[in-house]
């Protein structure tokens, strides 16, 4: 194949500055790989360990769950979407699909701190057993990733307004891509290992 029959580089890979950016944040990802799976380890550590406060059993709704469940798997969709559309130039389809994203982000949110409000109103706090400190940290160390993830997609989102598609707005949105399905990946961890096996204990 010759260099005109070649596909070219997606634009955010077309500088030596944003090939280096990407593979930077592959390892800040790993670092947050190291970080969630110390929560993890501690919570199988602690799992069971309730004392006086309710169990999970007692607690965790299947039905809130799989809704937040979906919530964040489409919004890891839709996020896949917006960089198809990012690599085709579409800035308006970009945008809107950023925006969906965002939607079903602040959704997840919604329902995730809904959920801790009625642990707190039924028994279960930081205070109350280890279990629940150490499912507390897990799974609200996540919702603070994705909370960030909100606000660092609206930053983006006035970036793409201002600028448009650029070497530069592309190695962002690639960039806040690879952190939304970290996201996506870490939730589906917590859904089984956290919520499956606690409605059971």
């Amino acid at each position: 194949m010759n260099e005109e029959q070649a596909q070219p580089r997606p634009l955010e890979y077309q500088t030596e500055r944003g090939q280096l950016n990407i593979l930077g944040f592959w390892i800040f990802l790993s670092a947050e790989l190291a970080l969630f799976a110390t929560l993890f380890a501690t919570y199988a550590v602690l799992y069971g360990r309730i004392a006086d406060a309710p169990s999970p059993s007692e607690l965790f709704e299947p039905t809130g769950t799989l809704i937040m469940t979906f919530l964040l798997l489409t919004s890891s969709f839709t996020c896949g979407i917006a960089i198809h559309e990012m690599r085709h130039g579409a800035k308006k389809q970009l945008m809107a699909w950023l925006i969906l994203t965002l939607l079903l982000g602040f959704s997840f949110l919604g329902f995730e701190i809904h959920e801790f409000m009625e642990y707190v109103q039924q028994g279960a706090t930081l205070q109350s057993s280890a279990f629940w400190s150490a499912f507390f940290i897990l799974a609200g160390t996540h919702g603070v990733h994705v909370t960030l993830g909100t606000g660092w997609m609206i930053l983006l989102l006035i970036q793409l307004r201002q600028r448009g598609i650029t070497r530069v707005t592309s190695r962002k949105v690639f960039i806040i891509g690879l952190y939304w399905h970290f996201l996506d990946v870490v939730w589906i961890f917590i859904f089984t290992g956290v919520y499956l096996f606690g409605m059971v204990m």
